[in-house]
């Protein structure tokens, strides 16, 4: 099991597919981890090296004490790719994953060559959002009322009712409160739409109709900074299409790899 030490965390990453291919690198929303991606990376085309790691705070990484900055992420993210000696990357990016990689973009354009920003913002929710999460993730079962009003906010109403044993919702009640409490932080302290507008490379934006999180109009908004950037809309998708719509997300990915050149198309 892949780990990188550095000097305030240790990250848990996983380095999958053809050594020397096309590098894809996958940051996932808040409360998850690497296992956001399972269902899409069976479906994606051969011959990629598929980097995907747990966020600090998260899954197998270590979870320094809280709060953190979004610039300590962008740097988590920065220093494993080092690394890896992973240059020219398509970053995939969802929710807060998509911050660290409009972050990430433009502190460090040598290790990005495409972007895809899913299901995320400029700037998501505000200081007051945040603040009320952070005080109920501190608090006894905070945890639990997070992660059910989560799935609320994730999951479209029909995907709840013919999943009604969603393991996601076990999974972030057993989220350890302070890597909650430590990126809520980060997220409620980011306005990247200045640095942002001045991003100038290949952008696919992905957007559920049902994410109660990250609605359509905040993604189109977001990637619309970035001249020449696309918008895909996935039609009743939540706030984690790679959990319900594997298969759609797994094509936009592969077409927007073909499109840019990151892959061979012969």
């Amino acid at each position: 099991m892949p780990f990188a030490e550095f000097d305030d965390v240790t990250l848990h990453y996983l380095d999958e597919g053809t050594r020397d291919g096309a590098p894809v690198v996958f940051a996932h929303a808040l409360g998850t981890g690497t296992m956001l991606w399972d269902a899409v990376v069976p479906l994606l085309p051969p011959g990629l090296r598929i980097i995907r790691y747990d966020a600090r705070g998260h899954g197998k990484s270590s979870c320094p004490p809280a709060p953190y900055s979004m610039g300590a992420l962008v740097r988590d993210a920065e220093r494993l790719l080092d690394h890896l000696n992973i240059t020219e990357a398509m970053f995939v990016g969802l929710s807060i994953g998509g911050m660290v990689a409009q972050g990430l973009a433009v502190k460090r354009p040598d290790l990005i060559r495409a972007l895809v920003l899913s299901n995320t913002g400029a700037r998501i929710g505000t200081p007051e959002i945040w603040a009320g999460r952070i005080a109920t993730a501190r608090r006894p079962g905070g945890m639990a009322d997070l992660a059910l009003a989560s799935c609320q906010r994730w999951f479209s109403p029909v995907f709840i009712r013919e999943n009604r044993h969603l393991p996601w919702l076990d999974l972030l009640s057993r989220h350890d409160p302070e890597g909650y409490v430590g990126c809520a932080s980060a997220i409620s302290g980011t306005d990247f739409y200045t640095p942002t507008s001045g991003l100038r490379l290949p952008t696919l934006g992905i957007a559920g109709s049902e994410d109660g999180s990250t609605p359509p109009d905040l993604v189109r908004e977001t990637v619309a900074l970035v001249p020449g950037s696309r918008f895909h809309l996935i039609r009743r998708a939540g706030h984690v299409p790679p959990i319900d719509h594997p298969e759609d997300y797994a094509r936009l990915l592969d077409d927007f790899l073909r499109g840019t050149g990151h892959i061979d198309t012969m």
